[in-house]
């Protein structure tokens, strides 16, 4: 019986201290997830092709509001430059909430609210800000967390 309890009771420190460990490295974690989106919000806000997509995995999907579909990084920065130096060059991002929820320990589902401002239209006028919202899958790979998914949609006002 003793053996039984002492045993029970070493379990129960283990999960104990794994549970700890756990909701430490997830702050940790999340944290630093928060610290990427902010790089590819303000790398976008620069204009900044390269800077916005180096945090993304090789093999990543990217879709856009317009519903344009990258696949790797190297199409991801063609395809922001292009759009840098059309529709999006005075385009600016205001982040306006983001959520982390992970899905394991190294996969982690991200939404976020941003306001876009600055956009124009095929024939250059100016658009009305708007908000869009994104999915953003990551994966921890090597202890590094990299974007695999990204996905924005344009919010409607309810009823609209």
């Amino acid at each position: 019986m003793e053996r039984i309890a002492s045993a029970i009771f070493t379990a129960a420190l283990i999960l104990s201290l794994t549970m700890t460990g756990n909701a430490q490295s997830t702050r940790e974690d999340e944290d630093a997830i928060k610290t990427i989106v902010v790089e590819m919000t303000e790398a976008f806000s620069r204009h900044d092709a390269k800077a916005a997509t180096r945090m993304y995995t090789a093999d990543a999907d990217l879709v856009t509001v317009r519903g344009e579909k990258f696949k790797g990084v190297a199409e991801m920065e063609k395809g922001l430059a292009a759009i840098f130096a059309t529709r999006a060059k005075n385009a600016t991002l205001k982040t306006l909430n983001m959520t982390v929820r992970f899905i394991r320990p190294d996969v982690a589902l991200v939404h976020v609210t941003n306001e876009l401002s600055g956009l124009v239209s095929p024939d250059g006028q100016p658009l009305p800000a708007h908000q869009e919202l994104s999915i953003r899958v990551f994966v921890k790979d090597a202890g590094a967390w990299r974007v695999t998914a990204f996905h924005n949609t344009m919010l409607r006002p309810f009823g609209s």
